[in-house]
């Protein structure tokens, strides 16, 4: 887990001072240690920040080149499968000079070239000089949960792990596209960040399940390697052969993830994800190794989740560690908070999630897993009923109904299914309505709200590879190494989505359960409160007590100010008007007003700074 940026020209040398450039901003990824390489012509140059955790002595430094010089490569993650490639490659023939998985990417690239990204099982962006070839080839993981983010200037291409070490560069500015903005505020699954678009204009990134080929003369190629193609097979078996088959990938799945040269702990929500993954540790680690958890907790509230930790902590003794986040905190680190994530977050529970990894850091473990992936791949939300039921019929609705009471509710209000012009104008003239659409420009509102599959697994797989899971993963990432943490996700290991593709909806989501499959694996491993614990909660913060207690103000203070009414994003009339019903009580509105709040300080936090520190020519 690391950080890397590099430069590629096509005549002119490389600014060396520009990649250290790069790499400082971007230390927190990696503190134990920096390197570059340079290319005798000067038209490379690679550069790395790492964060040590598997070869953490000398021999795992990067830059990392083969012994003879042929190959060069930067890496961010994690090859959780590098023992059984590394002694596949030396079976044939290959020779290793470290217990590095990095060096087992670079010995797969000479054995399998552009195709040995189709080997990797890990979480990986990483970026190879091929002297002989003259090309550089990149590569991100199958679901994106390390970044590989570059821009393409004038003569150069540029990549790095975070914005603001390519917002360093001279002629990159921090211009935004406003109706990139205004999707994720109004749909956070549609992303920032989604494809191959950035919500920055000069900035790209490398899709999830991607590889790109550059050459020196900058023509670059892109292709998808993986489609999460079903695994035929799984539809031959009834419920319980799926049921342990599951189990087994999701345990083989974990002890991949649990190597490692430095201490591993977990992330313990009390739900169903974190208590499968930790009750699975603990059966592989055995009673008698010392195992951290570290949890989130909101004391005194309806969303805090203390009852279902217990009840996990008791089954697998961990040595626990719980953080209470609170809403005064959080203005105090607003700043940082924006500084590391970069984008807007949709969520105050993204804060949450931040103060965890920090209390991990501060207690020695610097390696954490967790249950993100998992609502996505297995039909975790109540919403994804709809689709279950327009596939199967309403052979389960009745039960559904009684088990979950707001999941069939997809049949809008009257009054959400007018135009939305006419909406406006109703909220407008009644100074009603708690949806954020009406508070950004009329010409950045969608005309209409995209359609959602009919079938669940074509929900689960558009929301798994290419909707809200993409957003989850980059919270992750910058959360997590805004502390030098590294965060490991059992749940998106290919081999486990192409299982679950291959089977039925009933399978995932039949007797009226959401997740019936981890369900159906977890009976005698995970405390039955949790595994029969029926509705999410979600990681979530008490949203409305926060926003009343501490936040409004905030959000008033914003939107007061001169520079919010030349915003190119907000229509200010109707928000004030909602600061003032959220002072009178009114329910339904700190969301929207969240949103406002972090926007806005990512405006000032982020941007601002990125655009104010100094500019690094690319180019000597």
């Amino acid at each position: 887990m690391c950080g890397i940026a590099g430069i590629l020209t096509n005549t002119r040398p490389v600014n060396d001072q520009a990649v250290a450039a790069m790499l400082t901003l971007m230390a927190h990824r990696g503190p134990d240690g920096a390197g570059q390489w340079r290319e005798t012509d000067g038209r490379v140059v690679l550069g790395h920040r790492r964060l040590a955790i598997i070869c953490t002595g000398e021999d795992g430094r990067q830059p990392m080149a083969t012994a003879d010089g042929a190959l060069v490569v930067v890496f961010n993650g994690e090859i959780y499968n590098y023992l059984e490639l590394r002694a596949r490659l030396q079976e044939m023939g290959h020779r290793f000079a470290t217990a590095s998985d990095t060096e087992v990417i670079l010995e797969a690239y000479r054995a399998w070239g552009e195709d040995c990204v189709r080997e990797l099982n890990g979480m990986f962006a990483f970026a190879l000089w091929d002297r002989r070839r003259r090309r550089l080839f990149c590569a991100r993981d199958r679901f994106g949960e390390k970044p590989f983010l570059y821009t393409v200037g004038d003569g150069y291409l540029a990549f790095a792990s975070e914005y603001k070490a390519l917002l360093a560069l001279d002629g990159i500015a921090a211009d935004i596209v406003p109706e990139r903005v205004a999707r994720f505020l109004l749909a956070p699954g549609d992303g920032l960040d989604r494809g191959g678009e950035t919500v920055f204009a000069a900035i790209h990134q490398l899709p999830p399940a991607h590889r790109m080929v550059v050459s020196e003369n900058l023509e670059s190629r892109i292709d998808r390697y993986w489609n999460g193609e079903p695994d035929h097979d799984a539809g031959r078996l009834d419920i319980a052969e799926a049921a342990a088959r599951f189990r087994h990938l999701l345990e083989d799945s974990v002890a991949l993830r649990l190597r490692s040269d430095v201490p591993v702990g977990s992330c313990l929500s009390g739900g169903l994800d974190s208590g499968s993954i930790a009750c699975l540790v603990r059966r592989r680690l055995g009673d008698g190794v010392p195992y951290h958890t570290f949890s989130g907790r909101f004391p005194g509230t309806p969303v805090d989740e203390g009852t279902y930790i217990d009840a996990i902590a008791e089954a697998v003794h961990p040595i626990r560690h719980d953080v209470a986040p609170d809403p005064a905190q959080l203005m105090e680190e607003l700043g940082d908070f924006a500084w590391a994530n970069e984008l807007p977050v949709d969520s105050a529970s993204q804060y949450a999630q931040y103060c965890v990894f920090r209390l991990a850091r501060k207690t020695g473990v610097v390696v954490l897993l967790d249950g993100q992936g998992s609502d996505e791949m297995l039909g975790g939300y109540e919403q994804y009923f709809a689709s279950y039921l327009a596939e199967t019929g309403n052979v389960d609705e009745a039960a559904i109904r009684a088990r979950y009471p707001g999941a069939l509710s997809y049949v809008e209000a009257w009054h959400l299914r007018l135009p939305p012009v006419v909406r406006r104008h109703l909220a407008r003239l009644t100074g009603r309505g708690t949806d954020l659409a009406f508070g950004l420009r009329p010409d950045l509102v969608p005309k209409a709200r995209p359609q959602r599959p009919r079938s669940l697994q074509a929900a689960l797989r558009h929301d798994s590879l290419d909707g809200f899971l993409n957003t989850l993963l980059r919270y992750g990432d910058r959360n997590s190494m805004a502390h030098s943490v590294e965060v490991r996700l059992p749940f998106t290991d290919h081999r486990l989505f192409e299982f679950v593709q291959g089977l039925s909806a009933r399978m995932l989501m039949g007797d009226a359960q959401t997740k019936r499959l981890l369900r159906e694996s977890m009976t005698g491993v995970l405390p039955e409160t949790v595994r029969a614990r029926w509705r999410k909660q979600g990681f979530l913060p008490p949203h409305e007590a926060w926003m009343k207690d501490i936040l409004l103000g905030a959000v008033k203070v914003v939107i007061e100010d001169p520079s919010f009414v030349c915003s190119p994003l907000w229509e200010p009339g109707w928000l004030r008007s909602a600061v003032t019903r959220a002072y009178a009580g009114e329910q339904g509105l700190a969301s929207a007003l969240w949103k406002v709040l972090a926007t806005e300080a990512w405006r000032t936090h982020f941007i601002a700074r990125a655009a104010a520190q100094p500019k690094h020519s690319p180019l000597m």
